[in-house]
């Protein structure tokens, strides 16, 4: 999702951009990504490499989880969280599968420094009734960090942290533009194009890096690792959501 809502036109640009992914699979329901979309999207994301797992890294990464855990369990209530100051992000859009409810102050903290205690997204689902069940959080990160400054607040090993790149997006005030199709697929977005050329030739803006590093800690949804750190994004969660 966004690590930090700049402005509005950055909120707009993901509401278009997930009615455009509606449009091109026909559907209101949660998002069902074809081997096709999730090839363009992974042209447009990039992920930290893999390395193995240390006990150190293990036991860092188990008392990064530990003290998110204490730290919002307390915002399994939406309206408690609600009050403290986030807000969900787009909600505009229906049936996301994961609410991103955004705090700016820990956002702007994301970007200069780490506490585990401080994400800077609650992430919720709805239940069969409706209800938001918080299943987790997201730390961001900035645009210019290496991998070794990422791997400082979450070990690497464990966490695959990623950012979004190489968008095409429509010029500016032509926001009509984000349906556009060539060839039966999206030229904008995150399923659009994803070269320069391609984008200068439909006559959009090329945008190298999108937002910064994110990544999910779903602390609720299980005590294994894999489960906790394992990031659905490249199904669509974040970009795809409607």
């Amino acid at each position: 999702m966004i690590p930090l809502v700049r402005s509005t036109s950055v909120a707009v640009l993901l509401l278009v951009a997930a009615r455009a992914s509606a449009q091109h699979s026909h559907s209101d329901s949660a998002p069902v990504m074809s081997a096709v979309d999730m090839s363009a999207m992974a042209a447009h994301m990039e992920t930290t490499p893999t390395r193995k797992v240390t006990p150190a890294d293990s036991l860092r990464a188990h008392d990064i989880v530990n003290d998110l855990r204490v730290a919002i369990a307390k915002y399994r209530d939406v309206k408690v969280a609600e009050a403290d100051g986030f807000k969900m992000f787009a909600p505009q859009i229906r049936n996301q599968l994961v609410y991103h409810f955004t705090r700016n102050l820990w956002a702007l903290e994301n970007q200069f420094t780490f506490n585990a205690a401080r994400p800077t997204s609650l992430l919720y689902r709805r239940d069969a009734q409706g209800k938001f069940v918080l299943v987790g959080a997201m730390y961001t990160a900035p645009k210019r960090y290496m991998v070794s400054d990422l791997d400082k607040r979450i070990p690497t090993s464990v966490a695959q942290w990623h950012k979004h790149i190489d968008w095409c997006l429509p010029p500016r005030g032509a926001n009509e533009r984000w349906t556009e199709m060539k060839n039966g697929r999206p030229v904008f977005g995150p399923v659009g194009v994803a070269t320069r050329e391609e984008c200068d030739a439909a006559g959009g803006r090329f945008v190298k890096e999108v937002f910064g590093w994110m990544v999910h800690a779903n602390v609720f949804a299980s005590n294994d690792p894999k489960v906790i750190w394992g990031d659905s994004h490249m199904r669509g969660d974040e970009m795809m959501e409607r």
